[in-house]
């Protein structure tokens, strides 16, 4: 396989899990309306119903941020790239790639993964009376790692894409 043919296979794996979890947002307001209207409406409520919400968000912004990056969108300061040739725009995606994203993403996995680990091991539960249960701060937290290894993905996706079109390939 080419290294157009891995780029974009992983731009379409970030894009899916890009597009399933933005149904939580969705889901998000959902929860966040019952929760309101059992408070204000039945003086009831849940605790785990509240949590919920929270990691919700969490999620969405975790698990999204490799579409983000792989659908251009993240934030950039383009003063220049803007206006670079298509080969410009593949040598500042290949330093940067090279020198802050995977280096970035690299560490991220590795110093999460003791932390995801220990939550793991000790059968974290919500430390609210009535929160959420195990397993799920644990799988909450294990987006941490999951997020690092698709951006991990995402950049090595990015840099095959710009060393493609540096060898005068299509990207």
């Amino acid at each position: 396989m080419s290294f157009t043919g891995i780029s974009q296979l992983i731009d379409r794996l970030n894009r899916g899990l890009g597009r399933a979890v933005s149904w939580l947002t969705f889901a998000m307001v959902v929860v966040m309306f019952v929760t309101v209207a059992l408070r204000y409406f039945f003086d009831s409520g849940w605790i785990w119903l509240q949590e919920s919400v929270t990691w919700m968000h969490a999620a969405v912004f975790l698990l999204a941020a490799a579409y983000t990056l792989a659908e251009d969108d993240h934030v950039r300061v383009d003063i220049f790239y803007r206006s670079m040739s298509p080969r410009g725009k593949a040598l500042v995606n290949t330093l940067g790639c090279l020198l802050f994203l995977l280096p970035f993403t690299g560490f991220l996995l590795w110093i999460s993964w003791e932390y995801v680990a220990l939550s793991w091991s000790m059968q974290e539960a919500s430390p609210e009376s009535g929160g959420l249960a195990y397993p799920w701060v644990p799988l909450m937290k294990s987006f941490i790692p999951a997020t690092a290894f698709l951006l991990l993905l995402q950049g090595i996706g990015m840099l095959f894409a710009a060393l493609a079109t540096l060898a005068g390939k299509d990207a």
